[in-house]
């Protein structure tokens, strides 16, 4: 089992940034794989992006290449979601997600949800 806290949603201005914080418990942190996903009201959940295990590889969903970059920190048991530039359309309800089963791919599905942070971008 693996438990997953968020942190570090908010209300932001269009254009601004945020950082979100994912710290993770229960498991070997560097045995799993990590993502993030957001739900926006009405809309089903959606794929962020993913990171394996060791940081080497990631995955991002393609409208959002280039704004919003995934890292982690294995001392630290925690991931990362930098979001930059963001947009009205980006207020959502972020989680976090692990997955140990499978922890060198770094693209969905995953085992285990955060219980979300919440993100609201202003226009």
């Amino acid at each position: 089992q693996v438990q997953l806290v968020e942190s570090g949603g908010g209300l932001v201005q269009a254009g601004g940034s945020l950082r979100l914080s994912c710290a993770a418990s229960g498991r070997s942190f560097s045995s799993t794989a990590m993502g993030w996903f957001r739900q926006a009201p009405g809309k089903e959940r959606e794929f962020v992006a993913g990171i394996n295990w060791s940081g080497g590889n990631t995955r991002y969903a393609d409208s959002l290449k280039g704004r919003f970059t995934i890292s982690r920190d294995n001392a630290k048991n925690t991931v990362y979601l930098q979001m930059n530039s963001l947009k009205p359309e980006d207020t959502a309800v972020y989680y976090c997600a692990a997955r140990d089963s499978n922890p060198y791919y770094a693209g969905p599905p995953f085992e285990y949800w955060g219980q979300g942070t919440q993100v609201t971008v202003s226009s």
